[in-house]
């Protein structure tokens, strides 16, 4: 693994009570550290892929959490993640920005479900790794760019590991 999710999580200083969304959970890496990390608290591993889903489900109920909620949702379309407006603490976007085609309205999902001053980990491909040829792929700058334009605020960029950058940004 290129990246290293439990050493990403850690540059959010997440509670133990937090409610933290997991945007394109993949196969529930972030969301099953996430959940022990909010113990009492929530998290959302939002996914579109129905296999995933069920790799995420069965993760969950290995790592005997009771705080993660597997929705199956489209975190391209305003409301398509079916998380309330405002209540999430942080969002967790790792290797999923370069796979958005609608990268505007993933944005705007993001803040809608996002509390004032909530973070977004934003974890992607770098240009020195080997999704450079994806379609899709986004630049450090022009990612950073992306989400200020949709009034986050830069806090401050994180090692993400080999092949990848990362970035705190708090949604104002």
């Amino acid at each position: 693994m290129f990246s290293d999710p439990a050493k990403n999580l850690k540059t959010l200083r997440l509670r133990e009570n937090g409610i933290v969304a997991d945007l394109g959970a993949g196969t529930g890496f972030y969301s099953v550290l996430a959940g022990h990390i909010v113990s009492r608290g929530k998290v959302y591993a939002v996914e579109i892929n129905k296999e995933f889903l069920h790799t995420i489900r069965n993760k969950v109920k290995e790592a005997h959490l009771n705080n993660v909620e597997i929705i199956w949702g489209n975190i391209e379309k305003l409301g398509g993640t079916k998380i309330k407006d405002n209540i999430v603490d942080a969002a967790i976007v790792s290797n999923v920005l370069f796979q958005v085609e609608d990268k505007d309205k993933f944005i705007l999902e993001t803040k809608r479900i996002l509390k004032p001053n909530g973070q977004v980990l934003l974890v992607d491909w770098s240009a020195d790794s080997p999704a450079v040829g994806f379609k899709g792929f986004v630049p450090e700058n022009r990612a950073r760019e992306m989400f200020e334009k949709k009034g986050f605020v830069f806090e401050r960029k994180i090692d993400a590991g080999e092949h990848h950058y990362g970035m705190i940004l708090i949604k104002q």
